[in-house]
């Protein structure tokens, strides 16, 4: 089974929280960290990724933090994909130089890797957020109303 990265799941779950809890304020590095549980250090290289390749954009400030760069709906999963494989082509340089690798395996390891972007592709960060909705997600500040005695 291919396994997604750990780095490729939390920059999603980062742009996510963003999306989904960034209304109307920008969202803070430290309440991501917080609610996901990614390392701080490891997050804010990250998101620095993501704004400096127009997926988010950072905002200064006592109140500032990080903010959509788009709209939702116009945010694909693949988008994100791409800017996490872009930080981590420097690092990889684990194909095989085989004859049998170079006209067999990799042909068809690109295809399939096609194949998933292309179905990423088609979700987007509103997607998510409805789901999200669905499965009855609190947003932050969201409190939890409480009928008990």
């Amino acid at each position: 089974m291919i396994r997604m990265s750990r780095k490729i799941a939390l920059a999603l779950e980062a742009v996510l929280d963003i999306a989904y809890n960034g209304r109307p304020d920008p969202v803070q590095s430290k309440d991501i960290t917080e609610r996901q549980g990614i390392p701080q250090r490891y997050l804010e290289q990250v998101l620095q990724h993501l704004v400096r390749n127009g997926i988010l954009k950072g905002v200064r400030g006592p109140k500032g933090g990080y903010v959509l760069a788009r709209e939702r709906r116009k945010i694909s999963l693949g988008d994100v994909l791409r800017v996490v494989n872009d930080m981590d082509s420097d690092e990889d340089d684990s194909a095989s130089k085989a004859e049998l690798a170079q006209k067999v395996v990799n042909p068809i390891w690109m295809q399939v890797q096609e194949d998933i972007l292309a179905r990423f592709d088609e979700m987007t960060m509103e997607d998510l957020c409805r789901e999200a909705e669905l499965k009855g997600v609190k947003r932050a500040g969201e409190d939890a109303v409480s009928f008990t005695i």
